[in-house]
């Protein structure tokens, strides 16, 4: 009898242990949200179309862009970081907006923490014709990191896990040489915001070829950001791509100004290396040649690795000496 009790006792703990385990494995794979290629591809399409007349800082096609960016994060229930969704800056006489929202932290003490997801929206307008074709849709260029914003913005305003709180934010004048992502790490320093590290997405409409790794990571020897975003996400997501240093890329993108001002990982997520599109500030970068199936596999990766980026009780990402 007693050995009885003692099976049934056993059965008893093994049960509860694979009930923890059960619902562990449920809580992870909870932290994928559903992003379909679907949704991608309606939000790529109006902004890489002709009517936004290729997103030329201070056109009237970039202003729609914005008015879709604003409206994205209103029906989200995303407010905006300032009194107003749109941050104004000057380049000579043209003024440029970055737009902005803000997901609030769960936690009393974190949320005083930032994380920053952003992306330029705006591209160069017009370019050589090609067969009487003379806009530069920008559909990869950066339509694609756009959508992949707003689409992370759309899944953390749904689930609201982050503890730390999160910018998201919409880049103009990059084109112009990072003038919008300048203007805003200026002021946000100026303001004394504690901003924990930055993500910024370019070019990530098309795959990798032959690569273990979704997306690489500019910048990758300067901080650990790789490594803790690979472990966060459970897969190797973001890998080390050559060619980005010696192109120099680190600098070339809306990451650099936050690193600048703030001496934090502040790094791009990228799948453009130069060999795997041919349409780089090209009137033929086009809406229909981007793979949305592609992009919502690599944002519905991307989200769990930033979501820890808000919920690690310490600031785990760090600048490599």
């Amino acid at each position: 009898m007693r050995k009885n009790n003692i099976l049934v006792q056993l059965s008893l703990v093994f049960a509860s242990v694979l009930l923890v385990a059960c619902s562990s494995q449920s809580v992870k794979k909870t932290l994928k949200p559903s992003i379909s290629s679907e949704s991608i591809a309606e939000y790529i399409n109006y902004l890489a179309s002709d009517e936004l007349e290729g997103r030329n800082t201070g056109s009237e096609g970039i202003d729609k862009a914005a008015d879709f960016i604003q409206n994205t994060f209103e029906n989200a229930e995303i407010p905006p970081f300032f009194e107003t969704y749109r941050d104004s800056f000057q380049v000579g006489e043209v003024t440029g907006f970055n737009i902005l929202g803000m997901i609030e932290g769960s936690d009393p003490a974190l949320k005083k923490e930032y994380v920053l997801v952003g992306a330029h929206y705006d591209h160069i307008g017009k370019a050589s014709p090609v067969e009487g074709d003379s806009i530069a849709n920008g559909a990869n260029d950066n339509a694609s990191g756009t959508v992949g914003v707003l689409k992370l913005a759309e899944a953390f305003a749904e689930n609201r896990q982050n503890k730390r709180s999160l910018i998201f934010a919409l880049f103009s004048g990059e084109e112009l040489g990072l003038r919008g992502s300048a203007s805003l790490a200026q002021h946000l320093k100026e303001q004394g915001l504690d901003l924990y590290t930055m993500v910024n997405l370019e070019m990530i409409g098309v795959p990798m070829k032959a690569k273990t790794y979704e997306a690489y990571l500019t910048g990758y020897k300067e901080s650990n950001m790789a490594q803790k975003m690979n472990k966060y996400a459970g897969m190797e997501l973001v890998g080390f791509l050559p060619q980005a240093g010696q192109l120099n890329l680190f600098r070339r993108s809306d990451n650099y100004p936050f690193y600048q001002q703030f001496s934090i990982p502040a790094q791009t997520v990228s799948t453009f290396d130069f060999s795997n599109y041919d349409f780089y500030h090209h009137v033929d970068d086009e809406a229909p040649l981007m793979n949305t199936d592609h992009m919502a596999n690599l944002l519905q990766d991307l989200y769990p690795a930033i979501l820890e980026m808000t919920r690690t009780s310490e600031r785990e990402i760090k600048m490599n000496e």
